[in-house]
């Protein structure tokens, strides 16, 4: 049974790189051929950008903070505290926040919905094949789990504190860094922006 779950275990994390991999490419010729349709430099096209860097900032803090919890933990028992308390997959649950900042990035409201959607689709299939295994793994306590716990959007009415477990600075820090590659849209979407009024980029689509 060991060598069937690190077989399941390395097959979705596998799942998973592939999917992140579509869904960055995605995001990223969204981003060099997409222009929202309030001008750079407008009040609302600056005000989506800021709030769209109050999203990443938030996805990325909170990213940390499910880091905190699951430590590493996740397919030798069950986390039922802080983030995992109110929703089973509090990291991606964060790293859509911060894609919907990213996608913000572009001035357009319909960027923040659309990226984020993106992103929810992209990890539900990952979440799902996740499930499977973390079933055979931990059994019954994780049953438990699933029908306690919502699946992505939080409850807040559950939160509990719960157990932090060992902490694990290396794993934080693979998760900062993980997560700093959202803020890489701030300078990038600056220039890809530029290219496209100068004319070098071409526009293809442009969202309200």
């Amino acid at each position: 049974m060991d060598n069937e779950l690190k077989y399941g275990l390395g097959n979705y994390q596998q799942m998973r790189r592939l999917v992140l991999a579509v869904l960055v490419a995605v995001l990223f010729l969204a981003l060099l051929f997409g222009q929202s349709t309030f001008p750079p430099d407008t009040p609302v096209h600056e005000t989506v950008e800021m709030f769209g860097v109050l999203l990443i900032f938030l996805g990325i803090v909170g990213r940390l903070w499910a880091t905190l919890y699951i430590g590493g933990r996740k397919s030798s028992e069950v986390v039922t505290g802080g983030p995992y308390s109110i929703t089973r997959n509090p990291l991606y649950v964060f790293s859509t926040v911060a894609a919907a900042g990213v996608g913000a990035q572009i001035g357009s409201f319909s960027g923040i919905i659309l990226f984020a959607l993106l992103c929810a689709g992209a990890f539900h299939i990952v979440i799902l094949r996740e499930e499977k295994f973390l079933k055979e793994a931990l059994g019954a306590p994780y049953q438990a789990y699933l029908e306690k716990v919502p699946r992505f959007f939080p409850k807040l009415s559950l939160y509990q504190e719960g157990d932090t477990g060992s902490f694990k600075p290396r794993l934080l820090l693979t998760t900062l860094l993980d997560g700093l590659v959202f803020l890489i849209a701030l300078p990038a979407f600056e220039l890809i922006d530029g290219a496209q009024q100068s004319g070098v980029l071409p526009v293809w689509f442009t969202l309200p």
